[in-house]
């Protein structure tokens, strides 16, 4: 049975077997099937099928690293040091936590504690980052020549080029109407008294975010949220951000305001930079008056931008009220926040209001201020969209689209250097290799290569 974590399975396995050996390295059955399974999953989410024999590129895959593991170690005298593999460990830890929703999850599905699992893939994960190494290595002076690029593009059919809509860059400022000073104070006292029940034993944090949290998604998951100190900055409001990681397991903070509204937030758990907290959020409600009087201020600022008589990144310095756009000038992007995309197409935005808008606007226009909900919050507030560019739908083509042909091609070119690599040095590694992938020409071809030192072998039963 194999439990898919949306990366890597975890595989429950009976009986095993070794399907590979290049020096004192083997590759089992289950590491070529878990990673066939999790592709296999993936690609059907998007309606993808695999080509046939594709274990075979798993496997072909592996043995590469496996072999530049040993270059780097035996030949080039490379190293990785314990704060490399620790970091390593700590990212597959805090991605595997945010696929199971918590630490305790994610232990019980491994069936093992975080501090047991990390001396079982330790060595796995230090070999992956020799072998990384290595192969930068061997590729760090590859280029690939304009009359290469065109080469690439022209080897691939013509049906299968991308085809890609309009795409747009866009900005705004966003401003908050303020809300009844009693009222906040009201939602203020009501926070702190949740808090003191929890603290108490009267509630459970999580239960509370389910009945009471303005985050749509706590209805479902109890106000939890996965982050990371260091790559999730500026994705999140920061001050809601700081007072999260300023907690310890456990602890719940005091009432905190964003821009979104005011929260508690209780640590649940953390290991290194990523963290697991829950949170609920309540939104003071604003009057009818406070967003019209709002809306007055941004007519003034649409003046200023339209009548150039102040510059859009002057305007959004002086009058934008959205924390998380200050580290992008307000850029607008599509998908999720924690993978924001841009430029972005129509059917990326998840504000299906912006998604109204933006196509309206020819580059360098600006919307008439308007009235929005927060697509994940319902808070109200109100914007004026800049759009900066837009394109036209198009067929992928060498004149709009030649950076992301040219990374293609030169990933293609790095790709066939290491092959050709083991190619050539086949006959430096004690190489054997199942019977049941003989069928895999281009493993064969390696053994072919490799002076009778390359072999093929029973393997060897494995049970755990």
């Amino acid at each position: 049975m194999c439990i898919l974590a949306n990366g890597r399975a975890f595989a429950q396995v009976v009986a095993d077997k070794i399907v590979a050996q290049i020096g004192s390295n083997i590759i089992l059955q289950s590491d070529v099937t878990n990673d066939l399974l999790t592709i296999r999953y993936q690609a059907a989410n998007q309606s993808q099928p695999l080509p046939p024999n594709f274990d075979c590129e798993l496997l072909k895959g592996q043995i590469i690293e496996k072999a530049l593991e040993l270059q780097a170690q035996n030949v080039d005298s490379l190293s990785i040091d314990d704060a490399q593999v620790e970091d390593a460990f700590q990212r597959k830890v805090a991605y595997l936590m945010q696929q199971y929703g918590s630490r305790e999850q994610l232990e019980r599905a491994m069936g093992m504690t975080i501090d047991q699992y990390r001396p079982s893939i330790w060595s796995e994960l230090k070999g992956q980052l020799l072998a990384q190494q290595e192969q930068q290595k061997i590729t760090q002076d590859v280029t690939v020549s304009p009359a290469e690029v065109e080469a690439y593009y022209n080897s691939i059919p013509k049906d299968s080029l991308k085809y890609y809509e309009s795409q747009f860059e866009a900005s705004q400022i966003v401003q908050y109407p303020t809300p009844n000073q009693d009222v906040v104070d009201y939602i203020k006292n009501q926070l702190q008294g949740w808090k003191k029940d929890v603290e108490d034993g009267k509630y459970n944090f999580a239960e509370l975010a389910r009945i009471y949290s303005e985050d749509p998604s706590a209805k479902q998951n109890g106000g939890q949220i996965s982050m990371n100190r260091i790559d999730d900055k500026g994705k999140f409001d920061p001050d809601f951000f700081n007072a999260a990681f300023r907690l310890r397991e456990g602890q719940i903070s005091p009432v905190i305001k964003s821009q979104f509204g005011y929260h508690i937030i209780q640590m649940v758990s953390r290991v290194g930079n990523d963290a697991i907290v829950r949170h609920i959020l309540r939104i003071p409600p604003v009057t009818q008056e406070e967003i019209n009087a709002c809306t007055k201020k941004m007519d003034s600022v649409w003046d200023l931008v339209t009548n150039k008589k102040m510059d859009f990144s002057v305007a959004f310095t002086l009058y934008n009220q959205d924390k998380n756009g200050q580290f992008n000038a307000g850029a607008i992007t599509g998908g999720y926040p924690q993978n924001p995309i841009s430029p972005f197409t129509i059917d990326q935005l998840m504000d299906k209001d912006l998604a109204t808008v933006i196509p309206t606007l020819k580059a360098g226009e600006y919307s008439k201020p308007m009235v929005f909900s927060d697509p994940y919050t319902g808070k109200q507030g109100v914007r004026l969209v800049y759009l900066k560019s837009r394109t036209e739908p198009h067929r992928e083509n060498l004149l709009d689209d030649y950076i992301s042909i040219q990374a293609r091609a030169l990933a293609q070119k790095k790709q066939k250097m290491i092959e050709d690599w083991l190619t050539t040095h086949v006959q430096d590694f004690y190489i054997k290799l199942d019977p049941s992938f003989s069928r895999c020409l281009e493993i064969e071809e390696w053994v072919k290569n490799s002076n009778d030192r390359v072999e093929h072998f029973s393997s060897t039963k494995i049970v755990r």
